[in-house]
């Protein structure tokens, strides 16, 4: 074989294998879930395990508080599902998406570091003199929940901080800058041995209603669909009450 013949084969066969490379690319779709901090843990499974179910799939998470997701979608963010922590940042871009299910139910406790050094044992005890606590900000799902269990209890709290999303609470009592913390009974299972759970009688007064939707403008609308109806299936119902989700 001449010089030349084997250049040009060489650079034939490099010709094939880019545009191997660029038709497998090509076969690889995103579906883009905009989900409420506090499904971190579940969510990430439940990736995982759509996308061994859909090997040609990538699901792309981005995990803030349910507030200012809804507001990126009524900005225009290009997104193909939402799932919300509470049915008021839903019902902020009704307009925007399809049909809300129920995916999950959430309820309130209180996170304390490890031994409870402030010997917190009810929601009263975050008002008495001298405790830190840490809440949600009152436009988070979390917060507006913290505000409906101190009504309910009659219980002024005084936090020194009001936090975006319930991982940002959690974060806080682990560091150890504050006493107690109020927080989701699923992001303090999940942050294991790193702190301790209080639960109260009240936080039945606030439970959460998740629901998810498919955004109207999905640029993947098909697999939009799809994994909402996996995540609200039976692996979802069964990961999700894993993780301490109450399920519809």
């Amino acid at each position: 074989m001449s010089k030349l013949r084997m250049i040009v084969c060489a650079v034939l066969a490099l010709a094939l294998l880019a545009g191997c490379g660029q038709a497998g690319s090509q076969q690889q779709r995103t579906v883009t879930v905009l989900a409420a901090a506090s499904l971190t843990e579940s969510f990430d499974e439940l990736g995982t395990r759509f996308t061994a179910a859909h090997p040609d799939v990538r699901v792309q998470f981005d995990y803030q508080g349910s507030a200012t997701l809804a507001e990126q979608i009524r900005q225009g963010r290009r997104a193909d599902v939402f799932a919300s922590a509470d049915t008021k940042n839903m019902d902020k871009v009704r307009d925007l998406v399809g049909t809300p299910e129920t995916l999950a139910t959430n309820r309130l406790t209180i996170v304390v570091p490890p031994g409870n050094p402030a010997g917190i044992a009810s929601l009263a005890d975050l008002a008495a003199p001298g405790r830190t606590v840490v809440v949600c900000a009152p436009q988070v799902p979390c917060g507006s929940a913290t505000r409906k269990v101190a009504q309910a209890a009659n219980v002024r709290l005084q936090p020194v901080s009001e936090e975006n999303d319930v991982k940002s609470v959690l974060h806080k009592v682990i560091a150890g800058e504050a006493d107690a913390g109020l927080g989701y009974v699923t992001d303090a299972r999940a942050a294991g041995s790193q702190v301790q759970s209080v639960d109260f009688a009240e936080s039945a007064q606030a439970i959460n209603t998740y629901p998810i939707a498919t955004i109207a403008d999905a640029p993947e609308p098909q697999l939009a669909a799809e994994f909402m109806a996996f995540v609200r299936g039976p692996v979802g119902r069964e990961v999700l009450a894993r993780h301490g989700f109450g399920t519809p």
